[in-house]
């Protein structure tokens, strides 16, 4: 009997019943069925749509314009655009080094740093412009409203064609004490609206991937949810501060709950 695809030869839905109560709990191809020796029809055209809507995720530029004009009426003030040294999506994808460096004389503070705000924030495109477009604004504004009461934010920093490691320069620019990335993670054939967010304390170009934190699969509902991406990444930066550095010491406590105690021992009536 096979009941991944099948189910018992004597009930032809049980299969399906079982399959079709686990797909609530997973994005996860499960359970496809089968016409013949293939896959059937749906779930052949599904995962070819699936697939398309990564490669456009990847390949679609984003506009700078009208994200940026999102970003300034959330009021940390008029976002600047810095681009990589990818010129074009094309060179991106083909040279990651490219997409980690700011474009010559395009950091306009960079020979005198601004100084003055304790976070930096960074919304870059990555691999995904459409994560940046559909989550970033709102993910954004759970940032700041958890994050203004006690600490300043810089000026937002749109950054395009931009690898990760791009932040650690404008970071440094900026003169913050933590940069922060909220960036399009690398689309999946589940999703491709995923967005990513780097802490990076103390950031100066040559950073590692050790010195920094990462909170991923932002993208609500499914994913995780703007407010809770919001109090991780407010908790990495308070311990952050605490520690002086972040990155692999760096632990996210937000999860932890006290383990309760041994039990009682029963009494001799079993209670």
């Amino acid at each position: 009997m096979d009941i991944g695809n099948n189910g018992d030869r004597t009930n032809p839905d049980s299969g399906q019943t079982f399959w079709t109560g686990l797909r609530t709990l997973t994005q996860a191809r499960i359970g496809l069925g089968r016409a013949g020796d293939a896959l059937p029809t749906r779930r052949v055209l599904e995962f070819a749509a699936a697939h398309a809507h990564a490669r456009d995720a990847v390949h679609t530029a984003l506009d700078v314009t009208a994200f940026s004009a999102r970003i300034a009426a959330l009021g940390l003030g008029e976002p600047i655009h810095i681009p990589s040294r990818a010129r074009d999506r094309a060179e991106y994808l083909r040279r990651p080094d490219l997409g980690r460096l700011p474009a010559e004389g395009q950091i306009p503070f960079d020979s005198t740093p601004i100084g003055g705000s304790s976070i930096g924030v960074v919304l870059a495109d990555g691999l995904s412009a459409r994560a940046l477009t559909e989550h970033g604004p709102p993910l954004l504004e759970a940032l700041m409203e958890l994050l203004r009461p006690r600490y300043s934010i810089a000026v937002p920093v749109v950054a395009t064609q931009a690898r990760v490691a791009l932040g650690d320069h404008i970071g440094a620019a900026l003169g913050v004490s933590t940069v922060l990335v909220l960036i399009g993670e690398r689309p999946g054939l589940s999703v491709a609206d995923s967005l990513g967010i780097y802490l990076t304390h103390r950031p100066r170009p040559g950073a590692t991937d050790a010195d920094r934190n990462c909170v991923s699969n932002i993208h609500p509902p499914e994913g995780l949810g703007y407010r809770r991406a919001a109090e991780v990444t407010t908790g990495l930066i308070a311990g952050a501060h605490r520690l002086g550095r972040s990155g692999v010491e760096l632990k996210d406590m937000s999860r932890e709950q006290e383990l309760p105690g041994p039990a009682a021992p029963l009494d001799e009536s079993g209670r």
